[in-house]
């Protein structure tokens, strides 16, 4: 029992720390994937060249990577708040 209580002490202190880890990833994860498409297409506007997109090469993998680290930031929110 006393093993548990120090891995459960050593994960409290070192969540904090994965966390900002991980949103640091995730705001660079994301601004990488900008891309010109403009304040109109965002609102409907003539932006039909964005419908027949396909991501392809690093594009595909930064999306990839970014969706995975939303992933395991939500759920290192989780952890930390049921711990």
């Amino acid at each position: 029992m006393l093993l548990f209580s120090v891995q459960m002490e050593t994960l409290q202190a070192a969540l904090p720390y994965a966390q900002i880890v991980l949103a640091l990833l995730l705001i660079m994860g994301i601004v990488l994937q900008t891309r010109g498409a403009g304040l109109g297409g965002a609102f409907g506007g003539d932006n039909f060249a964005s419908t027949f997109y396909k991501r392809r090469g690093a594009e595909k993998v930064f999306f990839n990577a970014t969706i995975v680290l939303a992933v395991l930031f939500v759920a290192s929110a989780i952890a930390g708040f049921l711990i």
